[in-house]
């Protein structure tokens, strides 16, 4: 038989003994479960596909075959101002190719001059006649910059007098006839013959292309 006080001090060795034992199971079952889970992670990561960067779709526009220099700066200018009709488009270019021929230095008449220089009549792409038109280009280019002879300026003249932005709306509106257009473009200009305006705008209707 074993005396009381042996008995003691083996209870207390073998408590030291086991117990680092029982930590390192529970560790170990801990770490392992921690890992286990980390690798569940990581494969499920790479079996991830990879997703590819959608491209949006290239915006399409009309060009004109065969065109001047300044058909193509009016024709882009347009559609910058979100006309994509190719109806509209070419009822407003065939408008302004009866008004002028595309060309910004032309005084009616037929002379072509500096904007000061014209003295009687219309004058530019769309022949801006009346007092208040005509000094109006040369105000809108004084204190917003430009020449009031060069194209662009009297585009962006164009599109901010009050006759071109009460009917803009129909011009972006697709679908519609060269007749409906033509009304609005009639509206814009105020032109007392009709001339070849409908003839230009269908041949316009055949060459411009979308690209």
């Amino acid at each position: 038989m074993i005396p009381m006080k042996y008995y003691k001090n083996m209870k207390k060795f073998l408590g030291v003994l086991v117990a680092p034992l029982l930590l390192t199971s529970f560790v170990s079952e801990d770490t392992s479960s921690k890992i286990d889970t980390t690798i569940d992670i990581v494969e499920e990561v790479k079996e991830k596909p990879v997703e590819e960067p959608v491209e949006e779709p290239k915006q399409k526009k009309w060009v004109c075959n065969n065109c001047t220099e300044n058909e193509r700066i009016v024709l882009e200018f347009l559609q910058e101002r979100g006309i994509n009709d190719k109806v509209a488009l070419s009822v407003i270019m065939g408008n302004i190719k009866q008004e002028s021929m595309f060309n910004s230095n032309i005084c009616e008449g037929g002379a072509r001059v500096p904007y000061h220089h014209c003295h009687s009549g219309g004058y530019g792409l769309i022949q801006w006649t009346t007092s208040d038109r005509y000094h109006g280009l040369g105000h809108f280019t004084s204190k917003y910059g430009g020449d009031p002879t060069h194209i662009e300026s009297q585009l962006r003249y164009m599109v901010n007098e009050r006759q071109w932005t009460d009917v803009e709306h129909v011009f972006k509106t697709p679908g519609l006839s060269v007749s409906r257009y033509m009304n609005s473009a009639y509206y814009w200009l105020g032109w007392g013959i009709h001339g070849n305006r409908t003839h230009y705008s269908n041949q316009y209707i055949n060459r411009l292309v979308q690209v």
